[in-house]
C-alpha cells in the first residue's frame, strides 16, 4: 500500500498491484502527487509535439514522416552512414522498411543510388538537388521548440542538456534505443578525467557541458 497526500494533513491510500499498473505516469492520482511521474508525462507531451510537427511537415510535402527523417539524415551524415543497413539501425526499423522508403524516394527523384562494383546488391544513397532542397526545408519542422529554450539562461540550458543526455544514455543501455553517436557512448570520451568531468581523448581537451555532443561526426562506438 502507498499513501499519497491530498492536501496538508490528510492522505488517501492507493493499493499498488503486482504488475505496477498503479504506478503509471498517466494515472493522474499518481502523476499529480509525484514529480518524477510528472516529468515522464511531460516528456511524453514533448514527444507527441514532435510527432505532430513532423506529421504536419510530411503532409505539406506529400511525404511520410520516415521519408522526411531519411532525407534529413542523408543530408547531414557522411557517405558510410548512407546505406540501408545503417539507416535501419538509426531508425530502429527493418531493412525491408528502409528499402521501401528508398524505393519511393527514388521514384520521386529525391535520391540516387550508387551501387558497389564488388556487390551490385549494396549501394550508397545520395540526395538529388531536389531532395536536398526538400531536406533543407523539412529540417526546420522543430522551429517552434526554440522559443521556450531561448528563454533559458546559460546554466539552465547546460543543466537541461546534461539531463537529456543522461536520459538518452540510459535508454540506450536499457536497449530501448540502439545507435547513438553521443559523447557518452564514444571510445574517446573519458568521464571524471583529472582535467575535468568530461574529456575527449581525440581532441585532447576538456569539454564544457555546453560542448557535449548528441551526434558527433568523429564518434567511435565504445565496446559493449
Amino acid at each position: 500500500m502507498v499513501r499519497y497526500p491530498i492536501f496538508a494533513g490528510q492522505f488517501y491510500i492507493i493499493p499498488v498491484i503486482a504488475n505496477g499498473m498503479k504506478n503509471s505516469p498517466f494515472n493522474l492520482n499518481i502523476q499529480n502527487s509525484d514529480t518524477d511521474h510528472r516529468i515522464v508525462a511531460a516528456l511524453e507531451r514533448v514527444s507527441q509535439a514532435f510527432r505532430i510537427m513532423l506529421w504536419n511537415e510530411s503532409k505539406n510535402l506529400s511525404l511520410t514522416p520516415i521519408q522526411i527523417q531519411t532525407l534529413i539524415f542523408l543530408q547531414n551524415h557522411s557517405e558510410e552512414k548512407r546505406t540501408v543497413t545503417y539507416l535501419a539501425r538509426e531508425f530502429n526499423i527493418t531493412k525491408a522498411t528502409v528499402s521501401d522508403t528508398i524505393k519511393t524516394l527514388h521514384q520521386k527523384e529525391l535520391i540516387t543510388r550508387q551501387y558497389q562494383q564488388e556487390d551490385t546488391r549494396s549501394y550508397t544513397i545520395h540526395l538529388s538537388s531536389k531532395g536536398n532542397e526538400i531536406a533543407t526545408k523539412a529540417s526546420l519542422f522543430t522551429r517552434e521548440l526554440f522559443a521556450p529554450i531561448e528563454k533559458l539562461n546559460s546554466p539552465e540550458k547546460e543543466s537541461f542538456l546534461l539531463n537529456l543526455l543522461e536520459i538518452i544514455h540510459h535508454l540506450q543501455k536499457a536497449g530501448i534505443i540502439s545507435l547513438q553517436r553521443m559523447c557518452f557512448t564514444c571510445v574517446h570520451y573519458r568521464p571524471d578525467h583529472p582535467k575535468g568531468n568530461h574529456f575527449c581523448d581525440l581532441l585532447n581537451m576538456k569539454l564544457e557541458t555546453r560542448e557535449l555532443r548528441i551526434d558527433c561526426p568523429e564518434h567511435e562506438e565504445k565496446p559493449a
